[in-house]
């Protein structure tokens, strides 16, 4: 996400001493905003062509180009531009005009400082939010789904797939069902020195149990009925690649002996064949399984279960990352959006309040299954907060029961406190004051909220 430090503001008025002193106004106000101050439309373009600007203030009536014609070239320039007209009193008709023609807000003058700031911080959140939507649909436009969140558990598995893959090591990745463990697995090739060679993945419970010897080692002709010619098993296709073996804990015995050979030996050997084949292959494994359960009665060889745990990744379940669920929300919604050809939706706050005070026992798929259902039935614009109960309903204890009333209301008012502290420190670039006057709370209550939630500013620097 972006923050307040990479954040531009320019002020646009042929008045060069009311100009300045807006623009030292709004300086003093936000803390690491840069800020600059153009005199003419054609000045303000040219800033433009050099600077991402995020929050642009004009005048209406200035010779030359006026704020109008400068809206409209600044908004074909750069479309996540918050536009803001500055009208004198009088005027209110051409501002609505502005309005319609795409800019975000209008102040009239003589301005009221309050009002400025008010404008200013809920145009830079816009900004970001487009700008934050726009690399999404560019994640969408390219194919690329990565590990989508910016939650410290989340920023650490990253860093860790990032070092696992730079070498050969075999890889286990454990999670709960949905959390993405072939995601993962993905990104692991994809930044790994194999990444254009080939990538099989196999899901070991699709396949059945007298199958999966054949299509992990290949078989020869006659090695069984119905085998009328020679093929290739998985680990063949996979020759100087990698292989994901998803659900690794569900794998017969029998089969787990012979992948334990693939791993000592670095050979394969086709059923009914008795002639070894050297491969090279790269093993990461998967599952939602307690292997030392496993192990324990006998149902997953240890040997093999040190083979393959050479380095480890454990996925997060989406409850222990609850600050990434409105970007994973927004996500999620822009795709089903996509797939289904309907016009970009966005998601009111109200829901997401919502949707991150519920459990997800079903993790990321069980929310991705949510926002393909507000796609499909829901008004996911703030008006229609209603729409979306389907996809967010009443949280649940622990045991699954729905709780008293009281303690309801207490874990999703929690859940919001937490999320939407976040998202205000996350807004200011960690700074508590500005914290405290995007959300209209007290600075003490802001760092109340930190201290309670064991959080620091320096998280959100």
């Amino acid at each position: 996400m972006s923050d307040t430090h990479s954040m531009h503001v320019l002020v646009v008025d042929d008045q060069t001493d009311f100009a300045k002193g807006l623009g030292r106004l709004i300086r003093g106000e936000f803390d690491g905003i840069d800020v600059h101050v153009a005199e003419s439309g054609e000045q303000a373009l040219a800033l433009l062509e050099q600077t991402s600007v995020n929050v642009m203030i004009t005048d209406l009536q200035m010779p030359g180009m006026d704020g109008q014609v400068l809206l409209q070239k600044a908004i074909e320039k750069s479309p996540s531009l918050s536009a803001v007209m500055l009208t004198a009193h009088g005027t209110i008709e051409t501002a609505v005009e502005a309005l319609k023609a795409g800019a975000y807000d209008f102040l009239t003058k003589p301005i009221e400082p309050e009002a400025v700031f008010r404008v200013v911080a809920n145009g830079l959140e816009r900004s970001r939010l487009l700008d934050e939507n726009r690399q999404l649909r560019d994640q969408l436009e390219r194919h690329k789904d990565k590990l989508i969140g910016e939650s410290p558990v989340i920023q650490r598995l990253k860093q860790s797939i990032q070092a696992v893959a730079q070498t050969d090591y075999n890889v286990l990745i454990l999670g709960e069902s949905g959390t993405g463990k072939e995601l993962a697995a993905a990104m692991v090739r994809d930044l790994s020195p194999r990444a254009d060679r080939p990538f099989i993945t196999l899901n070991c419970t699709a396949i059945p149990e007298n199958l999966l010897e054949s299509e992990l080692f290949g078989h020869v002709k006659g090695a069984f009925s119905g085998a009328e010619q020679n093929r290739a098993g998985l680990f063949v296709k996979a020759h100087t690649g990698t292989i994901l073996l998803d659900e690794i804990g569900d794998i017969p015995l029998e089969t787990q002996a012979k992948l334990l050979r693939v791993l000592q030996e670095g050979e394969i050997r086709p059923v009914g064949s008795d002639v070894s084949r050297k491969i090279d292959v790269r093993i990461i494994a998967s599952t939602n399984q307690d292997l030392a359960a496993r192990i324990a009665d006998r149902t997953f060889r240890e040997d093999l279960y040190h083979r393959l745990n050479v380095l480890t990744l454990t996925l997060p379940p989406l409850r222990e990352r609850q600050g990434d669920i409105p970007l994973l929300a927004r996500y999620f919604l822009l795709k089903a959006c996509a797939e289904l050809g309907l016009p970009d939706k966005d998601i009111s706050p109200a829901i997401l309040a919502g949707l991150a005070a519920k459990p997800w026992h079903g993790n990321i798929r069980e929310l991705q299954n949510a926002m393909r259902k507000l796609a499909v039935f829901g008004d996911a614009s703030p008006q229609r907060d209603h729409s979306a109960c389907n996809a967010c309903p009443a949280p649940r204890g622990q045991d699954g029961e729905l709780p008293p009333f009281k303690e309801a209301k207490t874990m999703v008012l929690d859940s919001f406190t937490l999320d939407y502290i976040r998202e205000a420190m996350t807004l200011s670039g960690g700074n508590i004051s500005q914290a405290a006057r995007l959300s209209g709370l007290s600075r003490v209550a802001v760092q109340n909220m930190l201290s309670r939630y064991g959080l620091t500013a320096d998280a959100f620097k």
